[in-house]
């Protein structure tokens, strides 16, 4: 299995990284529309929202201003910090010259993370750590759980494993935002 997961994490990243710069950046801003018009009917103005700050070829990479500061015009933002036990904790996000505070992801009324792959039942393929599962296993059941995904990324095969935590719910730049509940 971890094998499996291994070689489609490789060739999900080398099929990132050749996206030409041009339409990745057209990609972020349409899985940015989509993820905002989402949020809008989901999520009330001001609630909390989890979030991650995109690096690499990630979804959202491209924009300017970045994704957390974006969703930060209308949601308090929380950031995801690296334990050493690869756990995450949170902290909101605030502007230069603020003190870090600390949040608690179960009080985000919507969790937005990183994959490189989602299967049509919402299994998600991490980088990894299993540090986004070890969250998600502290979020209530009516909370949106959204991937920001390239296309072709959603509806793949991905390994499952019993500690692999679901998403509810896939952005791509095409199809915008798909319900998985």
């Amino acid at each position: 299995m971890h094998e499996s997961k291994q070689l489609a994490r490789r060739a999900l990243l080398g099929a990132r990284k050749a996206m030409p710069g041009e339409a990745r950046a057209a990609a972020d801003v349409a899985t940015w529309k989509a993820l905002r018009d989402f949020l809008i009917e989901a999520v009330d103005e001001g609630a909390v929202v989890a979030a991650y700050r995109p690096f690499g070829a990630e979804p959202g990479c491209t924009l300017e201003p970045e994704l957390p500061e974006r969703l930060a015009v209308v949601y308090r933002v929380m950031l995801p910090v690296l334990l050493p036990d690869r756990d995450l904790a949170w902290e909101y996000a605030g502007g230069e010259g603020t003190a870090r505070e600390e949040g608690q992801i179960e009080d985000a009324a919507a969790v937005i993370v990183p994959g490189l792959a989602v299967s049509p039942g919402g299994t998600r393929l991490g980088r990894g750590g299993g540090s986004y599962d070890r969250a998600l296993a502290r979020v209530g059941p009516d909370v949106p759980v959204v991937a920001l995904l390239r296309e072709g990324e959603f509806g793949v095969q991905v390994p499952a494993e019993p500690h692999d935590r679901p998403v509810t719910g896939v952005v791509t730049p095409v199809k915008g935002f798909v319900s998985l509940r």
